[in-house]
């Protein structure tokens, strides 16, 4: 027969694993992600402060100008 020492400590170790098993699991389910999606509560604002500014400059030379006049049978 197993003494009543031997008993105890099969409990004792039996407990120890339960509680092992039982932290393993509770940490486990801690542990999970959790991923949320929100619209945020203001709209997104893009600011863009862009400045455009061209210059077009165009010069024809008096004899360009009359090559392309009406006048001429050119086109």
């Amino acid at each position: 027969m197993t003494s009543s020492s031997q008993i105890v400590r099969f409990k004792i170790n039996k407990l120890r694993q339960f509680l092992l098993v039982g932290g393993c699991l509770l940490l486990a389910t801690a542990c999970t992600p959790t991923v949320q999606v929100a619209v945020p509560s203001e709209p997104i604002t893009i600011n863009l402060n862009i400045k455009i500014e061209h210059e077009i400059k165009i010069k024809v030379e008096r004899e360009l100008d009359e090559l392309f006049s009406e006048d001429s049978e050119l086109f």
